[in-house]
């Protein structure tokens, strides 16, 4: 039995119901955050939760709930479907409303669900690294919205995996931005690279996360723009989600990275990683 939370209500899921006159599914017009857990435990939920209402706000859409409910309607979720290591994934769209491209007026009240589900963390991939595909960046300008609309994303993500890769790595005017669902960090000379979180990136969480860890093991961090080709020149790349943790690149497009395996600073920052998740963990 699979629990869903839908519209106030925790329900099987054979008998949830979505109205097709619902605005997510004409226009996309809504909001998600994906909350990973481990040994039954949320990582990271408030910092999700704050940026889902942060989304929200930046879209004029009222999340009808607090940031403390929803915490609890995620752990709830956690219990009843007995996730041990997975997820928890949640949307908001502005609701159930004749279809226009305005917002509905008067207006309606916005459509809450979420579910959890298993989901193994990938440790395999993570000790032999993935291959990567750059793409043009032909999203729109709000990539900080963590939006509904994702086409883009997952036309550049079938592209990559129809060349045999993992993900693909966007590139915006000549210079890497992010992953179709990952941030993108590079190392030089024992210098961290990643792209600046303004509108053409999402702040991952994780992002955030391994951006602390770097400046606690000393790593020296520059969040500025690179471009493809000083990408191809990287002594080591890797990328970072939800879902993906610490995950290494070993090959970009038809280029080696370093010496095509996982680089040192890339497997500190996994072992601080796993560390952290031990640390949080144990004190929930």
């Amino acid at each position: 039995m699979t629990v869903y939370f839908v519209d106030g209500q925790f329900v099987e899921k054979e008998h949830v119901s979505i109205s097709i006159d619902d605005r997510g599914y004409y226009f996309g017009d809504g909001v998600y955050e994906v909350i990973k857990v481990y040994d039954g435990e949320l990582y990271t939920s408030e910092e999700h939760i704050a940026r889902l209402f942060e989304s929200a706000a930046k879209i004029k859409l009222a999340i009808p709930y607090s940031e403390a409910q929803l915490i609890e309607m995620a752990k709830q979720l956690v219990v009843s479907n007995s996730i041990s290591v997975g997820h928890v994934y949640m949307q908001v769209t502005r609701g159930v409303a004749p279809r226009v491209h305005q917002f509905p007026t008067p207006a309606v009240a916005p459509m809450f669900t979420a579910y959890a589900l298993d989901g193994a963390r990938p440790t395999e991939e993570m000790q032999k690294g993935v291959k990567v595909k750059s793409v043009e960046d032909f999203r729109w300008l709000r990539c900080d919205i963590k939006s509904l609309n994702l086409l883009a994303n997952v036309m550049a993500k079938q592209e990559a995996v129809e060349s045999g890769c993992k993900e693909a790595v966007f590139v915006r005017d000549g210079y890497v931005t992010e992953g179709a669902s990952t941030n993108l960090f590079g190392v030089k000379d024992g210098v961290l690279y990643t792209h600046p979180a303004n509108n053409f990136i999402l702040n991952g969480i994780t992002r955030q996360v391994v951006l602390r860890l770097s400046r606690e093991l000393g790593v020296a961090v520059r969040e500025e723009p690179f471009t493809l080709e000083a990408a191809l020149v990287m002594d080591e790349l890797f990328m970072t989600s939800t879902t993906l943790e610490v995950m290494p690149i070993i090959q970009l497009d038809d280029k080696m990275v370093g010496s095509g395996r996982p680089g040192e600073i890339t497997l500190q920052l996994q072992k601080a990683f796993a560390s952290q998740i031990s640390t949080v963990v144990a004190g929930a």
